[in-house]
């Protein structure tokens, strides 16, 4: 019997349409009191002109069907959206520890203060929130959180790349 095998990969701008379409499907699921600030057609040309292009994107698939992506911006988790039906299977654990070990240093976040399951998985995962806002600085006006994760001291963190010194900051 054939299993069907998760994937994890660079996004490519063939995956633009099925990208959107998963971050719209979450977005309503996990946020249904949240008023999107903008239509369909504004996130898919998001997705397609300024997210692939510009932005760190990966995604989670199974049999080629995307069903989780994240966006690394810098040391920021920008973006991180699963399939509503595929939420608990471990996708978000694969993209969050792909994340660690991109970004050994350190990582930030920010989520709404009413998505609760998405609160509690960060900080099973060792996010601890750093500031609490009333929302007046995101566009959907939603009171929000940001979170932060650090490797623990002594190399108990998430192994990753060797970074070069910054000279700059000598």
């Amino acid at each position: 019997m054939q299993t069907n095998t998760l994937v994890v990969r660079r996004a490519v701008p063939a995956d633009a349409p099925d990208i959107s379409g998963l971050w719209l499907r979450s977005f309503a699921a996990a946020l249904p009191s949240v008023t999107r600030p903008h239509s369909e057609q504004r996130i898919h040309a998001w997705i397609r002109d300024i997210v692939l292009p510009t932005q760190e994107t990966w995604v989670a698939t199974v049999e080629e069907t995307v069903i989780g992506m994240m966006v690394i911006e810098g040391g920021d988790i920008d973006q991180l959206y699963l399939d509503p039906d595929h939420r608990g299977c471990g996708i978000g654990d694969r993209l969050l520890e792909l994340a660690k070990r991109r970004r050994p240093g350190g990582l930030s976040l920010w989520t709404f203060q009413v998505n609760g399951p998405a609160r509690r998985f960060y900080e099973r995962h060792g996010f601890v929130p750093v500031e609490k806002t009333d929302g007046r600085g995101n566009e959907e006006n939603e009171p929000d959180v940001h979170y932060s994760w650090r490797p623990e001291p002594g190399g108990g963190g998430i192994p990753g790349p060797a970074k070069e010194p910054d000279p700059a900051a000598h």
